[in-house]
């Protein structure tokens, strides 16, 4: 990095990781930001996010996949796609942008500053691809939705995801997606292929929970990220929308219901590449209120340097705790239930019972037991209505 920062941790307006002098920078909202020399992408990254990447890495056959797609893919085809029939940002195009791209930069330290492309869609949506180098991508309809502040957030989710190396997962997500569409004739072949690309979401919807808090970190403005969650989930009316009532929906999706509808919670989930965007609200909310990102924002957080010396076994642990402590807090009728099992809990017959609708504290006549020697665990009523994914 090219310039430092003051002693008190100040940004400046139009800051730029390389030091050069920088154009346009009225566009940057004059405020201090604090800047994080050598941070590690292990500062913000969720425990979810590093498990289920080394799950992913031990999967039968992803190490092979992996190798052949890395030297298979076109890189170089897909930079001229993006340079070719998309606008470059730069200092002379879309200059405000280019001025957030280069300020989340220098507050993470990113030392080469990633090409960003616009690419005409209504579609709001941005991404981070690319095996040697990174490169982020935001369409018209996310640049036309949010406000500077909220675009600030997603700019800096972006550098957080080339921070932490995720640009060449999500590419070959990309690529195997597409693959799976082209051979889905195959029975086996699109079998296989559906297996990984089933783990690589699996890891994405968690790398997102990371991303999004590296975006906290960028904007440092929790308000702001928490609207541009809300934009994207209910669009630009937010004279009609209120960001309290939007993490109560985040509650009442987690608590609501019974063991039915956590079923149905994993099923919808299972086919998207994000988390649900009320839940990612109430994750970032609950991070930003935690110590851990108390302590980064008063500078106490892992350096790069200090990576290779970072133990796996740790990591592990680390992720194993995380998710006990999710498992016991959760209000999911299925996490409690998993809950109750591992504390050696009674009588979890009647409990599965009662939590896909039977009738609690009431046993079955004789003459009305089932004949056919299943256990009664589905008396209750079965929910047939169709869900939006979205």
């Amino acid at each position: 990095m090219g310039e430092d920062m003051s002693d008190d941790g100040r940004e400046t307006n139009g800051s730029k990781s390389d030091g050069s002098a920088n154009s346009g920078s009225e566009n940057v909202p004059s405020r201090q930001r604090r800047r994080f020399p050598g941070i590690s992408s292990r500062a913000y990254e969720h425990p979810a996010d590093r498990s289920a990447l080394v799950a992913l890495r031990k999967l039968s056959g992803f190490d092979t996949v992996f190798k052949a797609l890395s030297g298979l893919l076109p890189e170089r085809s897909l930079r001229l796609l993006f340079l070719s029939d998309s606008v470059r940002v730069s200092d002379q195009q879309f200059t405000h942008l280019n001025d957030m791209l280069r300020d989340a930069c220098y507050i993470l330290d990113l030392e080469k500053v990633p090409p960003m492309y616009v690419n005409q869609d209504p579609q709001p949506n941005a991404m981070c691809i690319g095996l040697d180098e990174p490169i982020i991508v935001v369409t018209t309809g996310l640049v036309e939705l949010l406000d500077e502040e909220e675009m600030r957030a997603v700019i800096g989710h972006e550098v957080g995801h080339a921070l932490s190396g995720h640009s060449v997962y999500r590419t070959i997500l990309l690529f195997l997606t597409n693959l799976a569409i082209r051979v889905a004739w195959i029975p086996l072949g699109n079998l296989a292929i559906m297996a990984i690309v089933t783990a690589l979401r699996e890891w994405f919807r968690k790398s997102e929970l990371s991303a999004d808090r590296a975006g906290l970190l960028v904007g440092q403005d929790l308000r702001a990220s928490m609207r541009g969650l809300m934009k994207i989930a209910g669009g630009n009316h937010l004279h009609e929308m209120n960001v309290d009532a939007f993490l109560q929906q985040a509650e009442e999706y987690e608590a609501g219901g019974d063991l039915r509808d956590s079923v149905l919670k994993i099923l919808n989930v299972l086919p998207r590449t994000h988390p649900f965007t009320t839940v990612r609200a109430a994750e970032l909310k609950k991070w930003a209120e935690s110590r851990d990102h108390q302590r980064i924002m008063d500078g106490h957080y892992p350096r790069r340097t200090e990576d290779k010396d970072t133990s796996v076994t740790d990591s592990f642990r680390e992720s194993a705790a995380h998710y006990a402590t999710s498992v016991k807090s959760s209000k999911d009728p299925l996490m409690k239930l998993v809950s109750d099992i591992a504390g050696g809990a009674g009588d979890l017959g009647g409990r599965v019972r009662r939590g896909f609708g039977g009738s609690a504290g009431q046993s079955t006549p004789k003459d009305q037991q089932p004949r056919n020697g299943s256990d009664g665990a589905a008396d209750g009523p079965t929910d047939t209505t169709p869900r939006d994914d979205a």
